[in-house]
């Protein structure tokens, strides 16, 4: 199989290359295990953390360079792919300040002349990630879990292979050794020949439910960790007395942002009645007057393409069938007239809940509004989903804001921000939206032996 690089605002083919066969990888799985012990037991923590600040500064030395990249790859603009790299530099930065005091052993007082518990690394660990942030998704496993002394191999989505061979570039430049991050070149059908390797001992996927269920159930047979970040549908409610300018841009930004295609992008915008059709209507000229379709490179381009064109007809299949059964388009709705794969910027109202817009993630530029009576029931509207991402609320009523925050059924819940991850906090979901986590210590412990050591 060939993996092609596909610029999506040109449709131009910017690169090929072939995959591994079954005994390319295997081979390759076999040499990367042998590095294990060197890695874990011969390399100190301390000297882990000095080459995750040379990382930090590789990342930012090529940081144009690796933004252009991720930009003709997966079509994002070229601003939010600095920012991108410029969040994993700083991801680097802080693990290399705090991991040892989160991985150093923790004394117990017990019966014993001297207990603690120690973190120790297991092995190889996969990375199955997806293409919509093509550098955070990857450095979000891979740091904490080489980081802890673990080897990280890389399946990344077909779409940017090039953004996957850059990754295990920058680990080079910065002076990690062969095999500490080793990118496949392999096709999803082989991911199973990977987890059941006898060198890997856990996997960590950012992806579909579909996919998620899958390798977990691979990986459950296996009695093999897993981490699993899957899709959202996050709430972003509007209560009455919430500051409506400060609400209007967090609307822009949070749903828009990656031309919308972000799991913890906000998706479903829950809106008090006595402020819903103002709302709307600002939203609708928010829209109409920020968003300018053209080149993602150019500095002045404000709307970029998604990322693939037959995610875009999915999303517009999701659009139409809802407004079938009776859903109203305020504004979009629709592919633009140009070249390469770009969606109008769209909102959907009267939403009912037996349509897409209500039950289904819509992974694109589309807002869907509910309307809610009251506080309580914008909460129950908003934990009326099997997603269990993230959410925001926004509110001057600060007491009223932190209640409904703590209510949502969500992994992560935000006042008067959008929804976004951040180092220093654990990420990741509940329900259809994945377990376990990523990031801050709770993410530097998932991929390690949480062990007891009891002496007398």
């Amino acid at each position: 199989m060939v993996m092609q690089s596909i610029n999506p605002a040109t449709n131009e083919l910017l690169a090929e290359f072939d995959t591994w066969d079954d005994a390319t990888l295997d081979e390759v799985m076999t040499q990367v295990s042998y590095g294990f012990a060197d890695w874990s037991q011969l390399t100190p923590l301390e000297d882990r953390c000095l080459l995750l600040r040379r990382l930090a500064d590789v990342l930012r030395d090529d940081q144009d360079l690796l933004a252009e990249l991720i930009t003709l790859e997966m079509g994002k603009l070229y601003t939010e792919a600095m920012a991108e790299v410029e969040k994993c530099a700083v991801l680097c930065e802080f693990y290399a300040d705090h991991a040892d005091e989160m991985l150093a052993d923790e004394l117990v007082e017990t019966d014993a002349s001297k207990s603690y518990v120690a973190y120790l690394p297991l092995g190889v660990i996969l990375g199955v990630m997806p293409w919509n942030y093509p550098f955070w998704q990857v450095m979000r496993f891979a740091v904490p879990a080489v980081t802890a002394g673990n080897l990280a191999v890389l399946k990344h989505a077909s779409n940017v292979p090039q953004c996957a061979l850059a990754l295990e570039e920058v680990f080079r430049k910065a002076g990690y050794p062969d095999g500490i991050f080793t990118n496949l070149m392999i096709t999803s059908s082989q991911v199973e020949q990977v987890i059941r390797h006898p060198a890997v001992q856990g996997v960590a996927l950012t992806g579909s439910e579909t996919a998620g269920r899958k390798v977990a159930s691979i990986a459950g047979y296996e009695l093999k960790k897993t981490v699993l970040e899957l899709g959202g549908s996050d709430a972003f409610i509007v209560l009455e007395n919430a500051n409506m300018k400060a609400a209007i841009q967090g609307a822009l930004k949070g749903r828009f942002q990656n031309m919308g295609q972000s799991c913890i992008a906000a998706k479903r915008f829950i809106l008090d009645n006595y402020i819903s059709e103002d709302f709307i209507a600002d939203f609708k000229t928010a829209i109409e007057e920020h968003f300018v379709a053209g080149d993602p490179m150019d500095k002045n381009t404000t709307l970029a393409p998604m990322a693939r064109q037959d995610l875009l007809d999915e999303l517009h299949d999701q659009v139409m069938r809802s407004v079938e059964l009776g859903a109203e388009l305020v504004c979009g709705g629709y592919q633009l007239d140009r070249e390469g794969c770009y969606y109008a910027p769209t909102i959907l109202k009267n939403i009912t809940s037996n349509m897409p817009a209500f039950n289904e993630e819509f992974f694109g530029p589309v807002a869907i509004v509910l309307k809610a009576s009251e506080p309580a029931h914008a909460l129950g509207l908003a934990n009326a989903t099997d997603f269990g991402l993230a959410g925001s609320v926004w509110s001057d009523d600060l007491a009223t804001a932190e209640s409904i925050a703590i209510g949502m059924q969500s992994g992560a819940s935000f006042v008067n921000s959008i929804s976004f991850s951040d180092p220093r906090m654990p990420f990741g979901g509940i329900k259809n939206s994945g377990y376990g986590r990523e990031l801050s210590a709770e993410g530097l412990r998932e991929f390690v032996n949480i062990k007891s050591v009891w002496i007398k």
